[in-house]
């Protein structure tokens, strides 16, 4: 089954088309990547699915249903976000409970102390922290918060805009690990933005290489571990990661 499907997407900020015709398909549990250089794209059309950039045509729909342009609540239990920055996507005068309950009580869902006990569990934090403030946790420990209150409302989908880049080399990949355990737990469909294509190799199934708006390359994962992308400019991206990798 789909569980995220973008038709012919055109996303613009006033006059500034953004994006030109982007269209995926992507299956149930599937992880997907958007890679590709900074202004590509990728994240406005992130922004676009979750809400934030309402100025577009085309469609997306979840698991078969629409998503509207304004603010979309049956579409936010299906899909939630979680952004590149854990500190200044994260209320610094709520603590982590509050953070955690109000989705639950924006959407009307009860039972919320036996909710935020459980997926701070699920994300391996320790229920010490649950009246901290952010500033009082570890990056580390804020982006895992940020990962809870993603999934607080059980959704099936998460958009991953560089989940990792904004932390310690030494925590990445235990927040890449997390992400991948999560994902088989909860049979989770993820779009992932990212520029590090180790990170899509061990995350990911396939990806899609933008360009200036547009998508010029969907792969499998199989071929960017063999060098094999096929357009020049996926392989420029494969050399330019092996640099700095280097």
């Amino acid at each position: 089954m789909t569980a995220l499907s973008l038709k012919n997407l055109d996303i613009s900020y006033g006059e500034t088309r953004i994006t030109h015709s982007v269209s995926l398909d992507i299956a149930e549990g599937e992880s997907f990547a958007l890679v590709g250089e900074s202004g590509s794209g990728k994240s406005t059309v992130l922004k676009a699915i979750a809400g934030l950039a309402p100025d577009w045509t085309g469609s997306i729909t979840a698991f078969g249903k629409p998503r509207s342009h304004g603010i979309d609540g049956h579409f936010a239990r299906a899909c939630q976000m979680v952004f590149q920055d854990p500190y200044g996507s994260l209320h610094p005068r709520k603590t982590i409970d509050a953070t955690l309950s109000e989705p639950l009580s924006i959407h009307g869902i009860g039972n919320q102390n036996a909710r935020v006990e459980a997926v701070m569990a699920s994300v391996g934090l320790d229920r010490k922290f649950r009246f901290r403030f952010p500033h009082q946790l570890s990056g580390g420990q804020r982006q895992r918060v940020a990962i809870a209150r993603a999934l607080v409302l059980e959704p099936k989908i998460l958009l991953l805009d560089e989940p990792t880049s904004a932390l310690d080399v030494s925590v990445q990949a235990e927040i890449l690990n997390l992400l991948k355990r999560l994902r088989r737990e909860q049979n989770l469909t993820f779009l992932m933005v990212t520029h590090n294509l180790p990170v899509v190799s061990f995350l990911c199934d396939r990806l899609a290489v933008m360009r200036q708006g547009r998508i010029v390359e969907i792969a499998d994962v199989a071929q960017l571990k063999q060098g094999a992308l096929r357009e020049p400019y996926s392989r420029e991206l494969m050399q330019i990661s092996a640099t700095h990798a280097a």
